[in-house]
């Protein structure tokens, strides 16, 4: 079983930054779905950003889009996500995930992932 460690959490001001990073435990082959969602109390899980390793395809929940951005680091075998201009709405634990195969149309699905970090929080302040 793949292991996540998510790290980069924090408490930022709105228009402010932050970096997550997802450890992985193991080097992985090449078809598979990376993607942050995250989870704010009372909400339902959701997907933030996906990135398929086989061909760099990139997806964005609408929400994100123009302000995050999702990237691999092969020589570390991390996955980030930059945050840029945060807005109080952000505020949610955010978790690392993966499962084999392309990430496709359903990259947001949740119950496709197998292996799940134990996320880290990030919060916004107006």
């Amino acid at each position: 079983q793949v292991q996540l460690v998510e790290s980069g959490g924090g408490s930022v001001q709105a228009g402010g930054s932050l970096r997550l990073s997802c450890l992985i435990s193991e080097i992985l082959g090449i078809r598979n779905c990376l993607a942050w969602f995250r989870q704010a109390p009372g909400k339902e899980r959701e997907g933030v950003a996906g990135l398929y390793t086989s061909g760099g395809w990139h997806y964005y929940a609408d929400s994100v889009k123009g302000r995050f951005n999702i990237s691999r680091d092969r020589a570390e075998n991390t996955v980030h996500l930059q945050m840029n201009d945060l807005k109080p709405e952000d505020t949610a634990k955010y978790y690392c995930a993966r499962h084999t195969g392309p990430c496709g149309a359903s990259w947001d699905r949740a119950a496709r992932f197998d292996s799940w970090g134990q996320g880290t929080q990030v919060t916004v302040s107006s």
